[in-house]
């Protein structure tokens, strides 16, 4: 593979990581919107039976305030990644094109390697913040939706949580792993 295929190879494929980084994170603004929709005091919503059960108001203002932080992370996300997405397309259709013996044109991107991976941190940062403010999002959910805790009916509660609180932590791990090793190379 020549250097200019390599380079439209390899331009190519950071679009594609951007592009899968503003779907997941469109998704995800998606969820946060229909979660704020949501009216935690909303009787018709809760399966608590025991007033004891309920956990309040500062459950319901943080449930409220996780969404507001996690829609920040993902929007952060996404605007660098669409910027990073634009300025490749730029410098890609403005920069170098050759015309070879068959005529085939090759497009060639002149990418700052430090302002690109610096950008997919940043984009990474972002998303793995709003994913966790989702967790603790929906934690506070599920304490409105079940009740607390410490509420004797709590085995729904747990329940609920013990499969967010070991699969969301142990994917945004393999992800920042994978970041990591791909930023290195």
């Amino acid at each position: 593979m020549d250097m200019e295929t390599s380079h439209k190879f390899g331009t190519s494929i950071y679009l594609t990581a951007l592009d899968g980084a503003v779907n997941v994170n469109s998704l995800f603004m998606l969820a946060v919107f229909i979660g704020l929709a949501w009216d935690p005091f909303d009787p018709n919503y809760s399966l608590i039976n025991d007033d004891r059960c309920f956990p309040g108001a500062k459950v319901a203002e943080d449930l409220i305030c996780f969404h507001v932080y996690s829609f920040a992370s993902f929007l952060f996300s996404s605007l660098i990644a669409l910027s990073l997405k634009q300025g490749l397309k730029i410098s890609r259709n403005s920069n170098n094109s050759h015309h070879r013996g068959d005529n085939m044109r090759i497009m060639k991107a002149r990418i700052n390697k430090t302002f690109l991976r610096i950008g997919i941190l940043a984009i990474s940062a972002g998303s793995v913040f709003g994913c966790g403010f989702l967790v603790l999002a929906m934690i506070n959910v599920v304490r409105l939706k079940l009740g607390t805790l410490s509420c004797p009916s709590s085995n729904y509660s747990i329940a609920a949580l013990v499969p967010l609180l070991i699969f969301v932590p142990g994917a945004l791990l393999i992800y920042v792993c994978l970041v990591l090793y791909a930023f290195t190379r």
